[in-house]
């Protein structure tokens, strides 16, 4: 069946530049997970009151992203409004981030000025981050090149991390005696925007072609209704494809946020291990071959499903989470960059919790295309923004957990009114909360997201199914 439809393409190399939107809004999200540390040496922010702040945040984040959506998917001018979006937003969080770490930073202002210039950078990178989903969708429906979306803003959603985290942690941190200080942080930023630029330009090249009022007028061809707040309510309520891709992907998001705050890194890395630099430069190298599983897994994706790569990723991740937290919580963690055989050991393990979780990201990033056909055939709308913006408000919105209990739980074994350092003792307290918030989260997250995939009716013969009849619309 799928041979008889005549599928929208775009270029291999249009495709590659477009998702560097990913790498750009992974440089902002490397910075901003050290806000935390910014607030309270350049703001004197609590830790405690720094969780809340932060968790609020991620809810009003949730509530921007479908408010602009709905404006986005209305907007339209004769420049396409894609490009506009991206860029737009971009330039609004490097703003932001350039008050919040270094004009605002250490001068004496409070909590306010902090949070209105955090508040100006959620509604920047809500902006972006609108505009960076929809493209997929509008760029490619075709099943066999669909999933490529996902393989590269997965390899970018790694590259970028990995650049950020050699250049802050190897590079800026030890400049400043390996502490979080305002002038570290100031020099981090800095560098942040300059990258980014740079990640934004090429992504507004690759999807400039695509970019324009034509494309949007063939989506939407056959839907004549305004978009309106109602589709999220029906999305939500009707569209079980959207359910149980939302409870699957929020859920592992939640497990991966709480672990990926830079408070968690400095007490796995600066204290567990006790080589903040080297076992950093471990775990980005064994991050790179890993990338081939985003190759992969798009691939298999491509062949058999999103919905069955999900599953097939997922559990295979859990395996590999366990192992990990197994293998930390049974040895002297100090021997890892020193003894040969643990640092072996932890490497493979690394290598193997990073790619099998490359995999479920490519097809995750396919599966949201997915959902948009899915709901252009069960409601006769095609609103691309409006899907992505309703999985990203619910993302937000569960999400928005991590922080408060990534601080929550710090604040519990004693560090109420400072952040952990590199240079802290290590306790079993610390070791064993450490685990749990890098890889027990992760592994009710990924049962959850298998159990979700079981019931999801995102098979490959549905979706070849709702494309043939799609064209006969046309």
């Amino acid at each position: 069946m799928e041979n008889q439809i005549n599928y929208r393409k775009a270029k291999n190399w249009q495709i590659a530049l477009s998702q560097m939107n990913s790498a750009n809004a992974m440089c902002f999200y490397i910075l901003m997970t050290y806000v935390s540390y910014v607030g309270n040496a350049g703001y004197g922010i609590a830790t405690a009151i720094m969780g809340t702040i932060l968790t609020f945040s991620r809810i009003l984040e949730g509530v921007l992203n479908p408010v602009i959506a709905v404006f986005v998917d209305k907007f339209n001018t004769r420049f396409g409004k894609i490009r506009i979006f991206l860029f737009g937003g971009w330039l609004i969080q490097a703003a932001a981030v350039l008050l919040l770490f270094i004009w605002g930073s250490g001068k004496g202002h409070g909590i306010i000025l902090f949070v209105v210039m955090y508040v100006i950078y959620l509604f920047g990178y809500a902006m972006n981050n609108v505009a960076g989903q929809i493209m997929g969708p509008v760029m490619t429906n075709d099943p066999e090149q669909r999933p490529m979306v996902g393989v590269w803003a997965t390899v970018y959603s790694y590259f970028a991390p990995m650049i950020m985290t050699i250049l802050i942690t190897m590079v800026i941190l030890p400049k400043y005696q390996n502490t979080y200080s305002v002038e570290m942080l100031s020099t981090s930023c800095i560098v942040t925007v300059a990258i980014s630029l740079v990640f934004i330009i090429l992504a507004c090249i690759g999807v400039s072609e695509t970019d324009c009022p034509e494309n949007f007028e063939d989506v939407a061809a056959t839907n004549n209704e305004k978009v309106s707040f109602k589709d999220m309510v029906s999305l939500l309520g009707k569209n079980k494809a959207m359910q149980t891709y939302v409870i699957s992907a929020s859920a592992v998001k939640l497990a991966n946020q709480v672990g990926s705050q830079s408070i968690v890194s400095t007490m796995m890395f600066g204290i567990l291990i006790g080589n903040m630099q080297l076992s950093t430069l471990i775990s980005v190298i064994a991050m790179l071959p890993s990338i081939v599983f985003a190759i992969i897994g798009g691939k298999y994706a491509g062949k058999h499903g999103s919905r069955k790569a999900i599953s097939l990723w997922s559990f295979v991740s859990l395996i590999a989470t366990v192992l990990m937290a197994v293998f930390l919580l049974t040895i002297n963690t100090r021997t890892i960059t020193v003894a040969v055989l643990p640092t072996i050991v932890y490497f493979v393990l690394t290598l193997a919790v990073n790619g099998t979780k490359m995999g479920v990201t490519a097809a995750t990033t396919s599966m949201s295309a997915d959902v948009v056909d899915y709901e252009k055939d069960r409601s006769g709308k095609f609103i691309p923004a409006v899907v992505t913006a309703t999985y990203s408000m619910m993302d937000r919105l569960v999400s928005s957990l991590a922080t408060v209990i990534t601080m929550g739980c710090v604040a519990l074994i004693g560090y109420e009114t400072t952040m952990p350092q590199p240079n802290d003792p290590m306790t079993n307290g610390i070791k064993y909360l450490t685990v749990l918030l890098l890889y027990g989260f992760p592994i009710i997250g990924w049962i959850i997201s298998i159990i979700c995939m079981k019931i999801s009716p995102l098979s490959k013969e549905k979706m070849a199914e709702i494309q043939a009849k799609g064209q006969k619309k046309q």
